[in-house]
């Protein structure tokens, strides 16, 4: 572990930022090491830029990038795996639902697994959207052959070199686990605190999020069948 890179997409969370970064700089205390927090704001209509480029001025570990229209949390997690400089990866939401509390603990299973994703054990959602979670990860686990409790979980710890490879497309965030798994890795998931939110509201509604996540289903499972697994026997290639 040489650099971490803490990626985190906003929209519209002014009120949670600051609270946020002064929980991840706490676990940066105690994980030491090198690190940078990177905010990709995805053109929020609030404070949230003008609060990240505060917090930019008076700490150089923090980092941002903001978007010149609202592109979607794919869009943002691409950007930032893509822009970060560290060979670890962890992504979390900007809501303080994620609990950066967790963090260590999940460092230490990474080495071992190149993938450490977050399971909301006991959520802290609406009944319906707890529902529709735990249907839609059985529906998924069920056509791409995953065993994955709480893909929709954005707090991760993945390893950069194999991150960087996936070719991100819209909704696809919510397919990380397969993804990671086609590079090569190994996932396995830890049960993490969920926190109520703090401050501002959800972004998607059960409709939305069910219908996208179907199609998105389809595409993850057509990958996977016609993923190009390359193994060279030998070669002579630069000799």
């Amino acid at each position: 572990m040489e650099k971490i890179s803490y990626v985190i997409p906003v929209y519209d969370e002014e009120d949670n930022l600051e609270p946020l970064y002064e929980q991840i700089k706490s676990v940066c205390a105690k994980v030491g090491g090198e690190y940078e927090i990177l905010f990709i704001d995805d053109y929020s209509r609030d404070k949230s830029l003008e609060i990240i480029k505060s917090l930019a001025e008076k700490d150089p570990s923090v980092k941002y990038i903001a978007f010149a229209k609202n592109t979607g949390q794919s869009a943002a997690l691409y950007a930032g795996f893509q822009h970060a400089s560290g060979d670890i990866i962890i992504t979390m939401d900007a809501d303080l639902q994620n609990d950066p509390a967790d963090i260590p603990e999940m460092l230490r299973l990474y080495g071992e697994y190149d993938m450490v994703n977050g399971w909301r054990h006991n959520r802290k959602d609406t009944l319906s959207k707890r529902l529709a979670s735990k249907f839609g990860n059985r529906i998924r686990n069920a056509v791409i052959k995953e065993d994955i409790h709480d893909t929709g979980c954005s707090l991760k710890v993945m390893r950069a070199s194999m991150l960087k490879r996936i070719k991100m497309y819209k909704g696809l965030h919510r397919f990380l686990p397969a993804m990671m798994r086609m590079e090569g890795a190994r996932v396995v998931e830890m049960k993490v605190n969920h926190r109520e939110r703090y401050s501002g509201v959800s972004k998607y509604t059960n409709l939305k999020r069910g219908y996208e996540a179907l199609y998105d289903l389809i595409c993850v499972r057509w990958m996977q069948k016609r993923y190009l697994n390359i193994s060279i026997r030998e070669n002579n290639v630069g000799s």
